[in-house]
């Protein structure tokens, strides 16, 4: 497939050229701008938010921000950073208690994209392979990498799974603050700033040395997104080892959803309205049934174990793992809980969802 054919064009050009920057700096003033209205109204996770919105409307309506994948890893390991900062040295005591939720997940995960995927089929006319990674909640890369070599349509299982954590983290961060009455407020309200002098030289050296190292040790272990999960567990190493208790400055958590968001919204660039429109009902339609699948599972779950529901809610929702450890996060929720939930999910819908698919296909 060329690169003119690809569903999401590429967000950046290899070289660094004048026009490639120009578009990076147009995706960080709009999402800048979206994140500082967001914020100004208090409205859910608003610096990722405001910045996926603005770039997205700005997509669409034919300007073309980009953000290169380089910049995006780099503030993915500022949040693998901060979301490792909550694991703290009480945490080993409570992993027996996550045990039967993470046993619900593991059947929440491979009933998911049976269900899912039959809404594609149903009412998109989806081919087999398509609507069943299309309907898979794992990471965006592997789900196309993975459905484009079975024979599945590669733009539009990009284009499906990037509106659904979208459409996901747009309505459980709308739930929590209209429904629920908590604030997903500022995300980053928490952590201490950098110009307060809350940071020795110790701490920054340690946080800088989780972030940097963080990824080839996630590559190294296999972990799912390497550059998310790998400064995540290196950071929950040294927090659990009592080397600093801090986690990164508020001003860099800030930066670092600005970019992700506009990092996310930069994919609609190129997009086609029609087929974007149609696809985005489809998304809309399956993300509500993944929402509803999960809902499901945390009241049993929590009618049976007495878990808070809406913490278990939040680690079933099929939305990425750095935005729902974030909105955790701003909640005051147990972030060591949903994160482990969500790096579980990934790993295992990556392992098995081929083989399943596989299986199966040999019985129809």
């Amino acid at each position: 497939m060329t690169a003119a054919e690809s569903p999401l064009p590429p967000s950046l050009p290899p070289a660094l050229s004048r026009e490639s920057l120009r578009r990076l700096a147009l995706a960080l003033a709009l999402g800048t701008a979206g994140g500082a209205v967001f914020w100004g109204l208090r409205l859910p996770l608003p610096w990722m938010l405001g910045a996926v919105l603005t770039v997205s409307v700005a997509a669409l309506s034919g300007l073309r921000p980009a953000v290169p994948q380089g910049l995006r890893s780099g503030m993915l390991a500022i949040l693998g950073v901060m979301l490792g900062s909550a694991f703290t040295p009480g945490l080993i005591d409570r992993l027996g208690p996550w045990l039967p939720s993470l046993a619900v997940l593991l059947v929440v995960s491979v009933v998911t994209p049976w269900i899912a995927g039959a809404v594609f089929r149903r009412f998109g006319g989806f081919d087999r392979v398509t609507a069943y990674f299309a309907g898979t909640p794992g990471g965006i890369n592997e789900m196309v990498m993975v459905g484009t070599a079975l024979g599945g349509d590669e733009r539009t299982i990009a284009l499906v799974h990037a509106l659904r954590i979208m459409i996901v983290v747009f309505i459980v961060a709308a739930w929590f603050r209209l429904v629920e009455g908590a604030a997903a407020g500022q995300g980053a309200a928490s952590a201490p700033w950098l110009m307060d002098g809350a940071f020795g030289p110790a701490d920054l050296a340690w946080l800088a040395a989780a972030a940097v190292v963080g990824r080839p040790v996630g590559r190294l272990l296999r972990l799912p997104a390497p550059q998310l999960t790998g400064p995540m567990v290196l950071a929950a190493v040294i927090h659990l080892m009592g080397l600093t208790e801090l986690q990164p400055p508020a001003e860099l958590i800030a930066v670092a959803q600005v970019v992700v968001g506009s990092a996310l919204g930069a994919r609609f660039v190129g997009a086609a309205p029609l087929r974007l429109i149609r696809t985005a009902v489809l998304a809309a339609g399956s993300s509500l049934v993944m929402l509803g699948l999960a809902a499901l599972a945390a009241w049993g779950l929590a009618s049976v174990t007495g878990l808070p529901f809406l913490l278990l809610l939040l680690a079933y929702v099929p939305g990425g793992l750095a935005e729902m450890s974030l909105i955790g996060l701003a909640l005051g929720m147990d972030v060591p809980f949903v994160a482990t939930h969500h790096v579980v999910r990934i790993a295992l819908v990556i392992a098995v969802a081929p083989l399943l698919f596989r299986l199966t296909g040999k019985t129809e």
